[in-house]
């Protein structure tokens, strides 16, 4: 089975939640514009300060959408 990996954008402050959901929404414009299909997309609160965006990639297309979209950090992704 290939790993999954998710890419990461941090964002902090008074607006981090709303500045996630709002990358998250140019996130899926971006896959729909490319015609990519991918298992998982979406934002989390972490707390009042912190909350991020995401992407869940295989793998093997980690580099490519590490090039094209600059995520913060990334992880491997535990479903």
């Amino acid at each position: 089975m290939d790993r999954k990996i998710k890419l990461i954008w941090d964002f902090r402050g008074e607006a981090a939640a709303k500045t996630a959901e709002h990358h998250d929404i140019h996130l899926n414009e971006y896959l729909e514009k490319e015609k990519i299909t991918l298992e998982k997309t979406g934002f989390e609160v972490i707390n009042e300060m912190h909350a991020i965006a995401f992407i869940v990639v295989d793998e093997k297309d980690m580099i490519t959408f590490r090039d094209i979209l600059k995520p913060h950090r990334g992880e491997i992704y535990q479903n």
